[in-house]
């Protein structure tokens, strides 16, 4: 068999080189599968080029593409598409929407499912209306005097907060707040990354995340990893993906009992399908000293680099990254016939 495999990464976010890197690693787990052709391509600004030779790729009717390849112009039919893409437009939901609209199936969450877990509003909005445990917040519209107000009495309530940017990843724009004189410019700050501002309460906690998968057909909750941060220090952007990061990963926790990550692997589950998500999600939890089990937010296309959490939880759950991405990628072929076939008894 057979499958033209188009995996899209960059974008035009904040995240456009860790996309990068995670598009290598997804590229080379694709590979690993008899019969996959992988055309890898780049966004960058308002392009789509071919990752080796730089040349612009068109998308065409029935679902080919064509670019220039030496002296001849390419065309290749699609199978099927993934879009490594952290942020916009991938995780935004805004690829998903042009990729439904050309026809072609997508691995991953669909465009609606995206774009509320991408809102960091959005989902904890959702979150709360589902009884799904997540930390007290209230959302800024503006950074208006009626706003600030708001803000300034929820810091008096609980006296230590993060203020953050509703619609980034990676923990950009986002602010650890234990000073009130320092809460306004933080606001104001974080609306220059996005049109909402969330403000969370500060939760003493670990750290702790899970692989949300479908493989064959099921739903499937990895057991806990744990990041674990030096100082306790908040998980920045560098912290992320600095070589010299001094945060540590591991997919086996200490101390966590069978009560608590079974209490975390229910809660994921809800998470998973309450959001209406689809083939993977990481999805992030606080722990707290008391055992409250807390949604810190999901992630619809986690982080694929060599250091990426997903990636490690699902191997140690036993299942070959290189066969959940064969499987996931056959599933969304499969979606969209089905797709197809309803739309034409209509």
């Amino acid at each position: 068999m057979n499958v033209n495999v188009l995996l899209l990464c960059g974008g035009n976010g904040a995240e456009h080189a860790i996309s990068l890197i995670s598009a290598s690693y997804v590229e080379e787990q694709l590979r690993k599968n008899a019969g996959f052709n992988v055309v890898k391509a780049i966004i960058d600004h308002e392009t789509f080029r071919e990752a080796t030779s730089g040349e612009l790729i068109t998308f065409n009717p029935g679902r080919t593409i064509s670019f220039n390849a030496g002296n001849s112009r390419q065309t290749l039919p699609i199978d099927a598409v993934v879009p490594c893409l952290h942020g916009f437009p991938g995780e935004t939901g805004d690829i998903q929407s042009f990729l439904r609209l050309m026809g072609l199936p997508c691995v991953g969450c669909d465009s609606e499912s995206s774009r509320i877990s991408f809102n960091k509003v959005l989902t904890k909005l959702c979150l709360t209306s589902l009884g799904i445990p997540n930390s007290p917040f209230i959302a800024l519209a503006g950074a208006d005097k009626e706003s600030l107000s708001r803000a300034h009495a929820f810091f008096n309530e609980h006296q230590d907060v993060y203020v953050k940017a509703a619609s980034q990843g990676s923990s950009i724009g986002c602010y650890h707040v234990s000073k009130e004189h320092d809460l306004e410019d933080s606001i104001v700050e974080a609306f220059t990354f996005s049109r909402d501002v969330l403000i969370e309460k500060t939760i003493p906690h670990r750290e702790l995340e899970v692989a949300a998968y479908v493989y064959q057909g099921q739903l499937h909750i990895s057991t806990p990893g744990e990041i674990i941060m030096p100082d306790n220090l908040f998980y920045t952007y560098e912290e992320k993906y600095s070589q010299d990061s001094g945060t540590v990963t591991t997919v086996t926790p200490a101390g966590l009992t069978p009560a608590i990550v079974e209490r975390i692997q229910e809660v994921a589950r809800r998470t998973f399908q309450g959001l209406k998500m689809q083939d993977l999600s990481r999805i992030d939890f606080f722990l707290t000293p008391e055992g409250e089990v807390l949604v810190n937010e999901p992630n619809t296309f986690p982080g694929m680099t060599p250091i990426s959490m997903f990636p490690k939880l699902v191997e140690h759950m036993g299942l070959a990254m290189s066969e959940f991405f064969r499987d996931r990628v056959l599933a969304a072929i499969a979606r969209q016939k089905a797709e197809s076939s309803r739309a034409l008894r209509m």
